[in-house]
């Protein structure tokens, strides 16, 4: 404990007996806490009489508290809080009123959730991107079926256009061919395809096919084909033989030599035939052509000289097959 020592010192005051009061000063110990009473020690009771300046100058007095005794003591000042000294127990420390706090602000209410109207957004724009999408492929498939049906119609009307010009175009050929004095004539195949246009008022009769080899015969004839024999007339007889070229010209030398034949060369097709004009065998004033067709022979004879203008036209006619 400690006191202070210059009051110590002093004598008493007289008086009215002072009643001891805590000292009041500095606490060394303790920076903070100035002016802290100290409880057990007691100040002695000195009485501060204030000068006739300090009168006069009421302004000037500092505001002093008297105690009991007559002393006066400065008011403690509220102090910071602060531990007591060692071995003494605190005193009360005078409270300061506390500022008043601020009303604290309402909590705000909790941020309302967007999930919801996002969700909303979104449904909603894919909703208006499904029907927009329907709506453009209604349209193109619309527009498709319109263009289809146009093109169905242009080709329908093409189809029937092309119908119409080919019929027109058949009937044509056919009053052509109608028009036409001629027909085709076409021989076996394996014997070369031999081929030739011949008046479409004649008849054909087939005597020998060759289908099973041998020689292949035909004669034709205005209306009917005469009895086929070697001394019958007919307009024309056709005979592919199945001997060599050599052979069969051979059979004709006779009639050359003695003048019953005129015999010339021309081409038939792309061969090079003999043709005989005179008295034929048989007693027969025909025309006949000879020539070589593979490894054949072919004979194309006019049994009289009243057909030989068809028959040289149907010369120009020949095909083969070589």
């Amino acid at each position: 404990m400690r006191y202070n020592k210059h009051m110590q010192n002093q004598p008493p005051t007289t008086g009215a007996p002072s009643t001891p009061t805590p000292a009041v000063g500095p606490d060394p110990t303790n920076p903070v806490m100035p002016n802290v009473a100290v409880p057990g020690a007691t100040a002695p009771s000195t009485s501060i009489t204030p000068s006739a300046s300090t009168a006069s100058s009421p302004a000037s007095t500092p505001n002093l508290t008297s105690t009991p005794s007559g002393s006066v003591v400065a008011p403690a000042a509220a102090q910071p809080f602060g531990p007591a000294a060692p071995g003494s127990a605190a005193s009360p420390t005078p409270l300061t009123p506390l500022a008043s706090t601020p009303k604290s602000s309402p909590i705000p209410p909790p941020r309302k959730s967007y999930r919801g109207l996002i969700e909303m957004i979104i449904l909603v724009v894919t909703s208006l991107l499904a029907v927009t999408f329907i709506g453009l492929f209604i349209w193109k498939y619309i527009e498709w079926d319109t263009v289809k049906t146009d093109i169905d119609g242009q080709i329908d009307a093409a189809v029937a256009v092309a119908v119409s010009e080919n019929t027109t175009q058949l009937e044509k050929d056919f009053l052509e061919r109608e028009k036409y004095p001629y027909k085709s004539f076409m021989g076996p195949a394996d014997y070369g395809s031999l081929g030739f246009e011949y008046p479409k008022t004649w008849n054909v009769y087939i005597a020998k096919d060759a289908s099973n080899g041998g020689d292949f015969e035909a004669y034709l004839n205005p209306g009917e084909v005469q009895p086929v024999s070697a001394r019958t007339i007919n307009a024309l007889r056709v005979t592919i033989q199945d001997k060599a070229f050599d052979s069969v010209v051979r059979n004709y030398d006779s009639y050359v030599r003695n003048g019953r034949l005129n015999v010339v060369t021309r081409n038939i097709g792309n061969a090079v035939a003999n043709v005989y004009t005179g008295e034929l065998p048989n007693d027969i004033h025909g025309i006949l052509a000879i020539f070589k067709l593979r490894d054949k022979t072919v004979l194309i004879q006019t049994d009289a000289e009243l057909f030989a203008d068809e028959y040289y036209k149907l010369l120009d006619t020949v095909t083969f097959v070589e």
